[in-house]
């Protein structure tokens, strides 16, 4: 059975403990990769790729993040070879057509408003894991 690997891009650590929470209640991922700013996520592939680890089956990634801000992490995703196919759902407070435009544009495979009701919060992390993590196929990002 392949591991079900979730990569969380979060500084806000309310937001962060919320989402884990979800995840876990409702047995989305086998691991959740946490990293709060920008730089630490690129570095994670990095060291991934290196190590030829298992990439996440998704990444959650928010868009305000300190050092390097959530568009230039979906950029940098988008332009390597090996990372350009994995499933990156934007999950963010901001509701500016601008960074909605951005995300699509940089191939993001989805944008969603993190609900402020902590109830619509956990039901919105269960459907997006439910479908992200359990339903949807993505390719195997192992080297041959």
């Amino acid at each position: 059975m392949k591991t079900k690997i979730i990569m969380l891009v979060e500084d806000n650590h309310d937001d962060e403990e919320l989402t884990i929470r979800a995840l876990n209640k409702n047995k989305i991922a086998s691991e959740i990769i946490v990293a709060r700013d920008g730089a630490e996520a690129l570095s994670y592939f990095e060291k991934a790729k290196a190590d030829n680890l298992e990439f996440p089956k998704v990444i959650l990634l928010d868009l305000k993040l300190p050092k390097i801000d959530g568009l230039e992490v979906l950029r940098h995703i988008r332009e390597d070879d090996s990372t350009k196919l994995i499933p990156v759902v934007i999950l963010t407070s901001s509701n500016e057509e601008k960074d909605i435009v951005e995300c699509y544009n940089l191939k993001a495979n989805s944008y969603i408003r993190k609900p402020v009701d902590f109830s619509q919060f956990v039901e919105t992390i269960r459907q997006l894991g439910v479908y992200w993590v359990l339903l949807n196929e993505v390719p195997s990002n192992k080297k041959p």
